[in-house]
């Protein structure tokens, strides 16, 4: 049993990761933002019985002594805590650079000071840009093509710099994009599913043509807990990805097909990126964590799908399905 920090823990993955932490017998520290409604985010909605078991530390990853306070006396750290919507970093990407980056920079300089045995730091397979080739392995190129991505690149380098400077036992976990309950509904998976189950037969999107390679949630999460057990991740960067890519458009004509046959996509200009932005193709290679974990993925793309729309038919009300989420 370790004693852990998860910070983001309020978040979508970080609320799945906090809550199979403790499943897994594990002492649970979750780093919250501070807000002065006392929300705690997605840890709201767990079952007493989990957060009992659960500390819950509101501060802010961009101030590093609240960091440092939060990280005493902790063994291993996932490092989830970041601004992601792409949309919102096209105009205020000032606070993407405080966020990830010196976010980061706070973890890995108090992990650092209070000589923490074990760091998982979250990156994006944003980093990647456009595939240059596929699958997209972790030797591919990095190409920011939004700010949010430039600044999860310089989080990732900074980990690297103290894992080459300070033999720190830092890995840099990579998801490719990931699903399911709890996400918020800036994501396209949501986007599509709330817009359907409020009765919309006009779907809004962007760019239908990009493919992306999806990740259900607890996928997700059961890569990071196998690379975290094994001491041949550290040092690495590890891609977590199923292999297989969906254009959006294709994802989009599923979900209908499943909710609402009757319903139309229409391209709505505000959704759509900068053309040098859009990231057109992700496919991700997950040879690397087969070989070094024993991570597979569990669940297929239906059962994910099914799960997912499961939750938003139950949550509905907590989204607001008649604007744009950036």
């Amino acid at each position: 049993m370790k004693k852990i920090l998860v910070t983001g823990a309020d978040g979508f993955i970080g609320s799945h990761l906090t809550e199979e932490l403790v499943k897994r017998g594990h002492k649970v520290k979750a780093f919250a933002y501070y807000n002065s409604f006392n929300s705690w985010g997605w840890l709201d909605s767990l079952p007493k019985e989990i957060m009992n078991e659960v500390e819950v530390f509101t501060g802010d990853i961009r101030d590093p002594n609240g960091v440092k306070e939060a990280m005493k006396g902790i063994e291993e750290v996932y490092h989830l805590a970041a601004l992601i919507a792409i949309p919102f970093s096209y105009h205020s990407p000032d606070t993407y650079v405080d966020t990830n980056i010196k976010g980061t920079l706070n973890i890995l300089q108090a992990a650092r000071d209070l000589n923490t045995s074990r760091l998982l730091m979250t990156s994006t397979s944003e980093v990647y840009g456009t595939a240059q080739y596929v699958p997209i392995d972790e030797k591919h190129p990095y190409q920011g093509q939004s700010p949010y991505s430039a600044t999860k690149i310089g989080a990732d380098r900074l980990a690297e710099s103290f894992y080459r400077s300070f033999e720190m036992p830092i890995t840099i976990v990579r998801p490719f994009n990931t699903y399911g309950p709890r996400q918020s509904a800036r994501a396209v998976i949501p986007t599509i599913i709330t817009q359907l189950l409020s009765g919309e037969e006009s779907i809004k999107l962007g760019s239908i043509t990009p493919t992306r390679d999806f990740n259900y949630v607890k996928d997700t999460v059961n890569g990071f807990l196998e690379i975290a057990k094994s001491n041949r991740t550290i040092g690495e960067e590890i891609n977590i990805a199923t292999q297989k890519e969906i254009s959006i458009g294709e994802l989009a004509e599923e979900l209908i097909r499943q909710i609402n046959p009757n319903a139309k996509i229409i391209t709505d200009d505000q959704r759509l990126r900068p053309e040098k932005s859009e990231v057109n193709r992700l496919l991700g290679s997950n040879d690397k964590i087969k070989t070094l974990t024993n991570w597979q993925q569990k669940y297929t793309f239906k059962e994910g799908l099914s799960e997912t729309i499961e939750f938003f038919k139950d949550n509905l009300n907590q989204y607001k399905t008649d604007i744009y989420n950036i």
